[in-house]
Parts: C-alpha cells; structure tokens; sequence
C-alpha cells in the first residue's frame, strides 16, 4: 500500500466522469487499498478514485463503523432531508452546510465484483451522496449554501 497524492480544486481530473470498473485486476486491487490508506492518513470518511488521478468509479467511505468499498456505485433511493456541515479532501481548510438527503440505498461492486446494495442514514448518506457525486466531476462547493468557512486540519 502506499500513499497517494490528493487533487485538489482546480486539477481538471476533478471535473471529469469516471468510467466504470469492468473487471477486477491487481492494479485495481491495489489502487483500493491505496485510496483507503490515503484516506485515513488524511483523516477523511471518504475518498473517490478521481481525487488521486484515476478516472474509475471507485469510492472508499468509513465513517468509524469499518470500511465500505464501492465499484460503479450507483444512488437508487434517497429519501428526507439534512442540512449539515461538509469538507472535502481535495478542498483542505474549508467547509460548507449542504442539504442532503437523511436516507440513501446504494447498488455497487464490492471487492470480489459481486452486486450488493448498502443504506445509510445521516453522515453515512452524506458520505454516499458526495462520493458518488466527485464519480461524476461533481464536488460539494457547487451545493454549498452561502458561503465556505475555514476549519482546522488536523496535521
């Protein structure tokens, strides 16, 4: 494993729609057990393959229960509403309230590429929501409600 470096804002790749997984390789292996050991280090719950420079539709999400591995993980159900506090890997320092849905389902591939679904209320439909989102070239600052703020990282 080994650490890989985080785009921030402005790195085209961040912009891009990412191409789906279409078979397990060992790169792909490898690429997964990078971005977990990427995301960590940098203390966030989640990370998609686009903010290391890998255009595949690939996020890894922890929000303290273990790790959840998504391959072309897709939103099949949301339902409510929560409007919190959002920071993002590649945007390091700022955050921002974004409304979200309370609830969300999703399809994806794990590891072994075998179909599962997953739910996940508040942080982790949070969580779900914005990962899926950077697969698309989408970040959350394009839904922030007023403005940024700076938050403490922690070094």
């Amino acid at each position: 494993m080994a650490l890989r470096t985080i785009r921030v804002m402005g790195d085209e790749v961040l912009s891009k729609k990412c191409r789906e997984v279409k078979e397990m390789t060992p790169r792909i292996q490898e690429l997964i057990d990078d971005m977990l050991e990427t995301m960590y280090q940098g203390n966030g719950v989640g990370l998609a393959a686009p903010q290391v420079g890998v255009l595949k539709r690939i996020t890894t999400i922890d929000i303290g229960d273990g790790p959840i591995i998504l391959i072309n993980p897709v939103i099949i159900e949301s339902s409510g509403e929560q409007t919190g506090s959002e920071g993002c890997l590649s945007l390091p320092g700022k955050a921002g309230d974004v409304t979200r849905p309370n609830y969300v389902k999703v399809r994806a591939l794990n590891r072994e590429m075998e179909e599962f679904e997953v739910e996940g209320t508040e942080l982790l439909a949070r969580a779900f929501c914005h990962e899926v989102e950077h697969l698309d070239g989408h970040m959350y600052v394009e839904k922030v409600i007023g403005d940024l703020y700076e938050v403490e990282c922690e070094e």
